[in-house]
């Protein structure tokens, strides 16, 4: 059988010990594809400088199916930290990387996933800095588990703060609900629709840098809806700005082939999570130039209006029906959709 530029055709667990099988499984698939200034240094950390405030976040990815249509674990974990990142109005610029890896995943599958994080990082305009691998018994990993941990610099301009949420306030999606759910959902339980339903996974720091540089403070916030999809964050951000938030059921952007794979598993595109979608909440004056920038750019083109923020029924979210009805939209209870991300 033919082995990897590594010499194994699988991971062991020698590959986590730290002596020679770890050298050169860093060696011949980390430092060869992710390798920088920084990185090729292979100190234990590394040493960045900021001019001004940082922005920090960090996330554990543990999606299963670890390859899916649109994307895989890899380049999920550097945009959904990028985007946490982005979503506090901050330039992403570094990232730290640490993989948990199971016995007996193969090698190829490996060191396509590390390619995969390379093109997204690069994509993202971010470098890996650190780092760490480990390796587990098999049966205790579930393949591989990713933890990244994203550095970027505020924007100049950005004052991104739930406490900034004020009445009449516009709220903006840049694209379709509840895509990357249904599209692992859809591969897990092997349903087949005319079209695939793919992943939204993307960076969308290029596209909030734009809105920073062209709006400033008049974006007043930010949040990328992932567990627990659009209606839990909202539900959320109007408890903590103690708003009332107003969405409406035929402004919310969904795709034929999600609604469908949603009824058919009796799922509330609401609640899906989304990995290459956000929630803007912006000063009702800038609406349409808003709309208009995002619509100029790849991952805004389909951008909408779905809601608003008023001083009634504070605390809570309102759905307005198709119909003319009204239910009260609240967080999720539980788990609808469990290693989605």
């Amino acid at each position: 059988m033919k082995k990897t530029d590594s010499g194994f055709e699988a991971i062991n667990l020698g590959h986590g010990s730290g002596g020679v099988m770890t050298r050169d499984l860093l060696d011949q698939v980390i430092f060869r594809i992710l390798g920088n200034e920084l990185l090729d240094k292979k100190h234990d950390g590394s040493v960045v400088q900021f001019e001004g405030p940082m922005a920090v976040s960090t996330d554990s990815f543990v999606v299963s199916p670890i390859f899916f249509k649109g994307g895989n674990i890899g380049e999920l974990a550097v945009h959904g930290t990028v985007n946490d990142v982005a979503m506090c109005g901050a330039v992403p610029k570094y990232l730290s990387l640490a993989f948990i890896v199971e016995e007996g995943l193969d090698m190829k599958e490996f060191v396509e996933i590390v390619e995969s994080v390379k093109r997204a990082a690069d994509k993202s305009g971010v470098q890996i800095i650190t780092g760490d691998t480990k390796v587990v018994e098999r049966g205790k990993g579930d393949k591989i588990f990713i933890n990244t941990t994203g550095f970027g610099e505020v924007h100049p301009r950005a004052n991104i703060a739930v406490k900034n949420i004020r009445e009449g306030d516009k709220i903006l999606v840049n694209g379709p609900i509840a895509q990357h759910g249904m599209a692992i959902m859809s591969e897990r339980e092997g349903l087949e629709f005319e079209s695939a339903i793919v992943s939204d996974s993307t960076n969308l720091n290029d596209l909030v840098l734009k809105l920073l540089d062209e709006f400033g403070d008049k974006i007043h916030f930010l949040r990328d809806p992932t567990r627990g999809g659009l209606a839990s964050v909202l539900s959320e951000i109007a408890v903590d700005a103690k708003v009332g938030i107003e969405i409406f059921e035929e402004q919310l952007p969904l795709e034929k082939q999600v609604a469908a794979a949603c009824e058919m598993l009796g799922l509330d595109p609401l609640y899906v999570a989304n990995e290459g979608l956000f929630a803007v909440f912006v000063d009702p004056e800038i609406e349409q130039e808003v709309l208009e920038l995002m619509r100029h750019e790849s991952s805004g083109q389909l951008a909408t209006r779905v809601g608003e923020v008023t001083s009634t029924h504070r605390g809570k979210v309102v759905l307005h029906s198709e119909i003319g009805g009204k239910r009260i939209v609240t967080p999720l209870i539980g788990e609808q959709l469990p290693r989605i991300c």
